[in-house]
């Protein structure tokens, strides 16, 4: 039975997932975070491909492994899942009619993979013109690298983020680096959800569908912000700076007693409390780091002194003189002091959901917060094909008899 809660924003959609791994799941995910029905196609008996990426796995009551794993977890609440043999002409078929009650699919197979099924855009716009139908690829539709799969690991190097990620040539450890999560399908799944939302509101005044080319690449060059604008504008290639920011100083972490705290001073009056804070009121006054624009160009004296200094006290010691200082400023949390912050908890950042296999499922909230049509959490992350009769009779309005046949010939 569907539980009874508030509408919310996207209710009344309809959302045909044919991706996997994060981009396209991500996407999917928000938008039925925000109300949408969001129809989850995968492959019989396998499934998306990160539930096989574990472990960890989410446990049941007695403490055994259920075989859902935490990647998958993260990426495909409020959905659900049918299984269907796209191999098969059925399952193609199949799929097609679920397009055609469709408002949006999303899908990342590799250019062209979908056409010869007939669930490309061309094929299936020709019965739904209302269709919005988002690509997800690595590269995009076009240009020499369109064939390419592509990886997030992989688009963090060639999009530029890793050569602006590490240790600074010529220090320990120094070399490029990813980052720690696979940001740029996160990025993407979040830009892809941008574009839908726009293409919806277009469809609204004009009634048409249209089709998104959505490459990882591209999102992870538009993201790199200021730097990007800083070479394009500077015509200087930035270099890896570590923990430090290439346009603002003071802005990085700072060695204290105790461990490690980031500082984040963001214009001149915050920079001299900071002074003040330390102890070098002198600072605020000194010709070479007065201003932001002589701190970064003799940033190489400043630091040093700074670091000097910080090694003294604690961190908590020297975040409760900052605080008090009105200078930005914050720990390093490792992932059990990011969930047990008080002000994390407050926030209801950590959330837990009924789950079939394990009673429950501990998850992130979404962090939307909308005062008419807030984020309900409808599902948890679906088993494998545990939506399968339910969305072929309510989208299709199939009879028990032609599920039954359907698996009887394993195409569901």
């Amino acid at each position: 039975m569907e539980p009874t809660l508030q509408q919310g924003a996207l209710a009344g959609l309809r959302v045909l997932d044919l991706s996997r791994v994060l981009a396209g799941p991500w996407a999917g995910q928000l938008l039925a975070d925000l109300g949408a029905d969001v129809v989850k196609v995968e492959r019989p008996g396998a499934g998306d491909d990160t539930r096989a990426w574990g472990p960890p796995w989410l446990a049941d009551a007695d403490g055994e492994p259920t075989g859902e794993s935490a990647y998958y977890l993260s990426a495909n609440r409020n959905k659900r899942s049918v299984t269907i043999d796209l191999s098969s002409p059925e399952g193609q078929s199949l799929v097609r009619r679920l397009a055609n009650k469709a408002d949006i699919v999303l899908e990342n197979f590799k250019v062209g993979g979908l056409a010869q099924y007939g669930l490309d855009y061309a094929s299936l716009k020709e019965t739904n013109p209302g269709l919005i139908y988002c690509s997800i690829t690595g590269f995009g539709q076009s240009g020499p690298y369109a064939s390419r799969a592509g990886y997030d690991f992989l688009i963090q190097g060639m999009g530029g983020l890793m050569s602006l990620t590490g240790h600074a040539d010529g220090t320990e450890g120094e070399g490029p680096l990813k980052v720690g999560v696979a940001l740029t399908d996160v990025m993407t799944g979040l830009y892809a959800t941008v574009a839908v939302l726009a293409a919806l509101a277009n469809r609204e005044r004009t009634g048409q569908g249209q089709y998104i080319d959505l490459a990882l690449l591209d999102v992870q060059i538009a993201c790199l912000a200021n730097q990007t604008a800083n070479y394009l504008v500077g015509g200087i290639v930035p270099r890896r700076l570590g923990n430090a920011h290439p346009n603002i100083v003071p802005y990085q972490d700072f060695p204290t007693a105790d461990g490690y705290m980031i500082i984040a001073v963001g214009n001149d009056s915050q920079f001299a409390n900071f002074c003040v804070a330390l102890g070098r009121p002198e600072w605020a006054e000194d010709a070479r780091f007065a201003t932001n624009p002589q701190r970064v160009k003799h940033r190489d004296q400043l630091i040093p002194q700074i670091r000097a200094v910080t090694v003294s006290r604690s961190t908590d010691a020297w975040i409760a003189t900052m605080e008090a200082a009105g200078v930005p400023c914050g720990p390093i949390n490792t992932l059990d002091k990011v969930f047990s912050d008080p002000h994390v908890q407050v926030r209801g950042t950590r959330i837990e959901m009924p789950h079939p296999l394990a009673g429950t499922v501990p998850l992130v909230a979404n962090p939307i917060r909308m005062s008419e049509t807030p984020v309900q959490y409808r599902r948890s992350p679906p088993t494998l094909g545990a939506h399968t009769e339910e969305v072929l009779g309510g989208w299709l309005a199939m009879s028990e008899e032609e599920v039954t046949a359907l698996r009887g010939k394993k195409i569901i």
